[in-house]
Parts: C-alpha cells; sequence; structure tokens
C-alpha cells in the first residue's frame, strides 16, 4: 500500500518515519515544497532501514505530485506551525490556502484516496477539504481527537502517579472530543478509566479537574518549551490512523468528521469516536453527552462554527 505525506517539516517527517517502522505501508511518499528537504529526510530514513529492519521505501520528492499516484491515504501536514502566543485559529489565513492547493493537486493523480488533515486550525482545514473537493465524508478525517486524547492519558497518568497509583499512559482509557483548540476541547472524564476502574474513583475532582486544564493547553505548553510546535505525537497520532485505515482495523478513535445529524449538528467538522477501516470512516459512535460535558461540547461546537465562518475571508 502506498501513502502520501504531504509536508517535509517536523510532524510530516515523523509520520513518515512512524509509517516506515509500522512495517504495513510498501512505500510512502514524502513531498514538500522546498527543494530537497524531502529527499534528504527521505534518504536519511532510508539509512535506518537496516538498523530499525524495515522494508518500506521512503521516497523524497520536491513539489512532484505524479510521484503520489495511485495512494491509498494522503496525510496533510502543509501550512505554518503555531509560535508561542499563537492559537491555532491564528493560522487559518495562511494554511486554508496551502490546504487547499496541496488537496487539489494531490486529488488529480489519488482520486480514490482517503484524506487525513493535520493542518491546523485542523477542524476548519477538514471542514474545508470537504467543501473543496466535494468527496464523501467517509473519505476525509482530521486528526486531533487521537492526540488530545492521548495526551489525556499521559496527564492522568501522572495524576494518579501522583496519588500513589503506579500508573502509565498505556494503563489508562481517556477520550477527548470536540474541536482541536486550546479553549474548545472536551475531555470526557466521566468515561476515562484505570485498568477498567473509573478514574473518578481514583483522583479527586481537583486532581481531574487538574488533568482536563492541562489536557487542554497540552499542545501550547509544549510550543512554549519547545518554540514550535510538537511533532512526535502528532506524527504519531497521525500514522495510528493510516494503519487503522491500511489494515482495516475496525478500531474506535476520536477524529475530527463531518457531522449530518449526529449530536444533533449538521455542516460541521468536530471530533467524535469513530470506527475506522478499510473504507476510512465507517461508522460514526453517538455518546449520550450529560451535564457539564454536554454543555462543553455545545460550546465547542459554537467555537467551531465561528472559525469555518472565517474560511471564506481567508481564501479571497
Amino acid at each position: 500500500m502506498k501513502v502520501t505525506v504531504v509536508g517535509a517539516g517536523n510532524v510530516g517527517a515523523t509520520v513518515a518515519n512512524v509509517l516506515a517502522l509500522k512495517k504495513f505501508a510498501s512505500e510512502v511518499v514524502l513531498l514538500d515544497i522546498k527543494e530537497g528537504v524531502s529527499e534528504g529526510k527521505a534518504m536519511d530514513m532510508m539509512q535506518t532501514a537496516h538498523m530499525l529492519n524495515f522494508d518500506t521505501k521512503i521516497t523524497g520528492v520536491t513539489n512532484d505530485y505524479a510521484a503520489t499516484a495511485g495512494s491509498k491515504v494522503i496525510v496533510v501536514t502543509s501550512g505554518i506551525p503555531r509560535k508561542p502566543g499563537m492559537s491555532r485559529e491564528d493560522l487559518i489565513g495562511t494554511n486554508a490556502k496551502i490546504v487547499k492547493s496541496v488537496v487539489d493537486q494531490a486529488l488529480k493523480y489519488s482520486p480514490e484516496a482517503i484524506f487525513v488533515i493535520i493542518s491546523n486550525p485542523m477542524d476548519a482545514m477538514t471542514y474545508l477539504t470537504i467543501k473543496d473537493t466535494k468527496l464523501p465524508r467517509e473519505r476525509i478525517i482530521g486528526q486531533g481527537g487521537m492526540l488530545d486524547s492521548s495526551r489525556f492519558r499521559y496527564y492522568l497518568a501522572e495524576a494518579l502517579k501522583a496519588a500513589g497509583i503506579p500508573a502509565t499512559p498505556t494503563d489508562v482509557d481517556g477520550m477527548v472530543i470536540g474541536g482541536h483548540s486550546d479553549k474548545t476541547m472536551v475531555p470526557l472524564a466521566s468515561i476515562a478509566t484505570y485498568k477498567g476502574i473509573p478514574v473518578k474513583q481514583l483522583l479527586s475532582q481537583e486532581a481531574l479537574d487538574d488533568a482536563i486544564a492541562k489536557t487542554k493547553v497540552g499542545g501550547a505548553t509544549l510550543t512554549k518549551l519547545l518554540g514550535t510546535s510538537a511533532w512526535y505525537a502528532p506524527g504519531a497520532a497521525a500514522a495510528a490512523l493510516v494503519e487503522a485505515i491500511a489494515v482495516d482495523a475496525k478500531k474506535l478513535i476520536p477524529c475530527c468528521v463531518y457531522l449530518d445529524g449526529e449530536y444533533g449538528e449538521k455542516d460541521l467538522c468536530i471530533g467524535v469516536p469513530v470506527v475506522l477501516g478499510a473504507k476510512g470512516i465507517e461508522k460514526i459512535v453517538d455518546l449520550k453527552l450529560e451535564g457539564a460535558e454536554k454543555d462543553n461540547f455545545a460550546e465547542s461546537v459554537t467555537a467551531a462554527r465561528h472559525t469555518n465562518s472565517l474560511l471564506a475571508d481567508a481564501l479571497k
């Protein structure tokens, strides 16, 4: 199976590297507009193949979309990353034009491809891709919930350790839905568990609230520390989505998808749990939200609609 990753920056290169290490793709094409960057990174990765025992071919190209022809999945990371003090929404003016151009060119050579959108603001870029391509919603997936859920598990594990419980992120199940935004994502503490035990039975409300708050600003925290957006976890999260599609995993993963009546919403892309398989989105799981989590999801919907309203101006 052939996969294309557009954008050879930190996130895109990490996606390509993780895909190769997972060994399910026959070829990964890494494409960038900057001469030599994708070629150099692809060569560097291929020089680890013997040491890391993978046979996936990684090909780097400069703006040559013909080389991406026949891709099963196309991962779009293109665009400018966040800097300290910037919100994801601040990127909409520049990144909307970039994402539209990338998707239009890639689709010419891979008309049956499934698209995974990473570029920020991710919910709006996923919505833009749906509207621009008019593809079935099953084939347009925004990567946000997988990443945010991973960060939630990390902060819950840290809280459990502080409470004297020897937890690691792999011991914890937790899900984040809603928009991929510092203010409006919705970590679902009500259904989070540690080895099957509800975490609300193990942590104080104060500790839970702290884990939720840290999850919401997880990306901003790393941006402040690194001086740019994170890349290891975002790249691994995207690769996990591609793997679920490639191996027809039928795996439940929170992703940004186009809603058409689910959760009482229409004409909107936002994070909810879905079943991912060979066709892309195979089922949207409609959770019955209650209390504060229901209210928070409603606020997230309002914010996502506002960001979408800025798209028309951004593309002028």
